[in-house]
């Protein structure tokens, strides 16, 4: 078998995948799945301004669904669960001979969480493998795509709060999940982040999934949530996040370079504090959908943007609604790489 390597978020995408609202826990009661699904569609059409887009919808739910994403988006039915295809979806991995493969990790609720649901949802990333016509390379390790972010060169970010979660992997040492992660993604190094955002910890919290503290951006450059305000809980935590990075190296030696991309300045919602992040954005062919909050730093996180990607389109798509539900832009989507000819 030939050696397997996640690619970067910003290498070519054959097509993104995404899952429908369905009615569960995250959404009680009509009204609010009535808005997330205007959320996820505002999603699925501004990627498909970029590439193919194919969403998963539950069985039955395919005409609903064609009312709000139109005809351009390619429809699936299979049972689902919930809704945040970065973490139930396969991740996809490219072996050395150019081979496309899916890596099915264990999906347990975000750690058996009492509200959640998954008897659907685990075995997703096995249907869109099927799907897309690729092998499934599974993993008794519990892991979701949004507790990853790879830099391609042989780096992975991880936080300890999640791959060492008690309620996913209980009694796995750091040196046995950085095995299998690296045995499944190709990388070499693991940088571990302590924990992820307060928010991150509620009631439909992921317990601190890294995509949305910290991302790469190219190789030996990553993004890190700056939260400015002395006031909101992650203020703190962000000074260690950003100071941890400013002295680590990557996989091939190298210093990162850290980006700092400042908070939204809103600080709560009617539930509290708020986690809403720049960092849970999402690179497809040409463009970058970046969450937006109706916030002065909107532009402010959009410039950066433009400045780290000039080749790439930035659109910006509001993402609170998904925010409320427990994640953002980035987890509710899942590349899979183009195959090019060079390899």
């Amino acid at each position: 078998m030939s050696s397997f390597h996640m690619p970067p978020e910003w290498a070519p995408h054959e097509r993104t995948w995404m899952a429908w609202p369905s009615p569960n826990p995250t959404f009680t009661n009509d009204a609010e799945l009535a808005e997330a699904r205007e959320a996820w569609a505002s999603v699925a059409r501004a990627v498909r301004g970029f590439e193919p887009v194919t969403v998963v919808v539950g069985t039955g739910q395919t005409d609903s669904a064609r009312a709000l994403l139109g005809d351009d988006i390619d429809l699936v039915e299979r049972d689902l669960d919930d809704a945040w295809m970065r973490d139930i979806g396969p991740t996809f991995v490219v072996g050395d001979d150019g081979e496309l493969a899916a890596v099915d990790w264990t999906f347990n609720g975000w750690g058996a969480q009492d509200w959640a649901v998954w008897e659907h949802d685990s075995k997703i990333a096995r249907h869109i493998a099927d799907l897309a016509g690729v092998p499934v390379h599974s993993t008794s390790l519990v892991n979701e795509g949004g507790g990853i972010h790879v830099d391609g060169e042989g780096t992975v970010l991880l936080t300890e709060t999640v791959q060492l979660d008690p309620d996913r992997n209980p009694g796995l040492t750091k040196a046995e999940v950085e095995q299998e992660i690296h045995a499944r993604l190709g990388t070499t190094k693991a940088i571990w982040l302590p924990r992820g955002l307060a928010g991150d910890y509620g009631t439909y919290g992921t317990r601190g999934h890294v995509d949305i503290v910290a991302a790469f951006a190219a190789p030996g450059v990553v993004l890190v949530h700056s939260q400015q305000d002395s006031a909101h809980p992650d203020h703190e935590l962000s000074l260690q996040l950003i100071a941890q990075l400013k002295g680590e190296t990557d996989a091939k030696g190298r210093p990162l370079e850290v980006v700092e991309v400042p908070a939204p300045t809103v600080l709560k919602d009617d539930e509290g504090w708020v986690d809403y992040s720049y960092i849970n954005h999402y690179l497809c062919n040409d463009g970058v959908v970046l969450c937006s909050f109706d916030d002065p730093n909107d532009e402010v996180a959009a410039g950066i943007f433009r400045g780290l990607f000039p080749d790439r389109t930035v659109q910006l798509v509001d993402a609170r609604t998904i925010f409320a539900g427990g994640g953002g832009i980035h987890c509710i989507t899942q590349q899979q790489p183009k195959i090019t000819s060079a390899h």
